[in-house]
């Protein structure tokens, strides 16, 4: 295969009258799928050449895949803009595209007009009653190559301006074609997508449906404030796996929504984007003891995930889950500067290569130029690695075990501190729901927020039982719930706004 669109095509062929994808208010087979998206593509590329970038700015849902599939049989790649976030940080991921067509809909036309965008603006409605052009859509595959891009995710950049993540077929393909079959996907499946289209989560929830012929059910984003709406909704839509943010998953156990209802159907849940806390996922595993529960780990940069862990054994509060072992045709290095590190327990920087590396960060090659390096181990031909900033180690059955991000090991009072050691201590804790710690570099102090009905003098007393005293918090916040960012993580910048009020 060179082209994600063979998984559509065989399982239109194998498939035709099943659902493909479902959200709140409509549904598709993957033969209607197929169908709209050669229309689609038939029209997008009578407005642009192949392998241009082509921002989508609309609501999460069928039609919005069914774009990206129209954009992809174009010859070009889709880049979901969220109509949510701030105007500019739209205008910032648009300057930075420098695209030439942007396709909203009716609901975000008025959005779109607010921006400053030089190019046309296409019409969802417009394309999808366009007619299919067989050999303009022939031609564009003939041109296609598997390194051609697929889709561009942009992430927080350091200078306050978003990167954009290109990657390519053949990044996905590779990484598809391992995680489906490991992981026991199949046909009779139901994946219950929660993240974003923006952010690369919803990569394996996309295509993981499309290769395997499973169903693909897109939950309403806002149902993740309402717990017993949310297992309602699994429960109804026969949803059998789950690739979540940890922080969905903790949603769920926080507000204690097993005691409403457990999904009967899950049978796989697999997570990522954070360390999940062991206190929550002991309660998924007391509830659906009988499901597949899968660490995995990897940034936006290497396609997904790098390393994967299935957890077969019980963990204590305090332990540490391993992020466990590279996926096939990934190599993942520890590094200390560009010395290689074997030896057990001892700390070393995530290094990956393989062909599960993005192509860089569009229109950005200084950026590039920083995190994708030449592998310092091999002087006797060019490979790229990517330098992901997170520190790990393997333990003693020798799986990799994430330490913390680089940025996130401090100087304090003298001291190199792990932040992930605190909040480890904290959230053994039994009152204790959630944790996170941050370093106040310009007033020199570590603070801490958590989610508990407990006292800060009672934490004081039991961590200091366990840590030494330059590594108890300086400052605790107390908060009703953490804020997440729009891709499930812990929002350390809100959290940050809260001292300051």
């Amino acid at each position: 295969m060179k082209n994600v669109l063979e998984y559509l095509e065989n399982s239109a062929e194998k498939y035709p009258d099943k659902i493909a994808v479902a959200d709140e208010k409509k549904q598709c087979t993957f033969s209607e799928l197929l169908s709209t998206a050669r229309k689609i593509g038939s029209a997008v590329a009578k407005h642009t050449q192949a392998r241009q970038p082509i921002p989508v700015l609309m609501e999460k849902g069928v039609d919005e895949l069914n774009i990206f599939l129209g954009i992809v049989h174009a010859g070009c790649f889709y880049v979901a803009l969220d109509p949510k976030h701030p105007i500019v940080r739209i205008q910032q991921i648009l300057d930075t595209l420098d695209a030439r067509v942007l396709i909203t809909n009716e609901e975000c036309s008025e959005l779109a007009e607010k921006l400053e965008f030089a190019g046309k603006i296409l019409s969802e409605e417009e394309l999808t009653s366009s007619e299919e052009d067989a050999c303009l859509l022939w031609e564009r595959r003939r041109q296609a190559a598997d390194i051609d891009p697929l889709y561009t995710n942009f992430t927080s950049g350091s200078t306050g301006k978003p990167k954009g993540v290109i990657v390519s077929h053949r990044s996905v393909l590779d990484f598809i074609d391992e995680f489906v079959p490991l992981f026991g996907i199949t046909q009779e499946d139901v994946i219950g997508n929660q993240a974003p289209f923006d952010f690369d989560v919803s990569v394996k929830d996309i295509y993981s449906a499309l290769k395997a012929g499973a169903t693909l059910q897109i939950i309403p984003k806002k149902l993740f404030s309402f717990p017993t709406k949310l297992l309602d909704f699994l429960e109804e839509r026969k949803i059998t796996t789950l690739i979540w943010a940890v922080s969905a998953l903790c949603i769920i156990t926080t507000l204690k929504g097993f005691e409403y209802k457990v999904p009967s159907f899950v049978k796989k849940v697999l997570f990522s984007g954070e360390v999940m806390p062991i206190k929550h996922l002991n309660l998924w595993k007391k509830y659906l003891p009988d499901a597949l529960y899968v660490n995995l780990y990897g940034p936006t940069e290497i396609t997904c995930n790098c390393t994967y862990y299935i957890i077969k054994k019980e963990f204590a509060i305090g332990e540490t889950l391993p992020i466990g072992i590279p996926f096939a045709n990934e190599k993942v290095m520890l590094l200390d500067g560009d010395e290689l590190v074997t030896q057990r327990n001892r700390q070393g920087e995530i290094c990956v290569s393989g062909t599960a590396l993005a192509l860089g960060y569009y229109n950005n090659m200084e950026q590039t130029r920083k995190v994708f390096v030449q592998n310092p181990l091999n002087q006797k031909y060019p490979e790229l690695m990517y330098r992901t900033g997170d520190l790990g180690y393997y333990d003693e059955d020798d799986q990799i075990c994430f330490s913390s991000r680089k940025d996130f090991q401090i100087k304090h009072m003298g001291h190199r501190i792990e932040l992930g050691e605190i909040e480890g201590n904290i959230e053994k804790i039994d009152a204790i729901v959630r944790v996170c710690c941050i370093f106040d570099e310009k007033k020199s102090r570590i603070l801490a927020f958590y989610e508990g009905d407990i006292d800060r003098k009672e934490i004081v007393r039991k961590i200091s039982e366990s840590l030494p005293p330059y590594m108890v918090p300086n400052k605790f916040y107390q908060v009703d719930k953490m804020p997440l960012t729009n891709n499930g993580k812990i929002d350390r910048k809100i959290l940050m706004e809260i001292t300051e009020r």
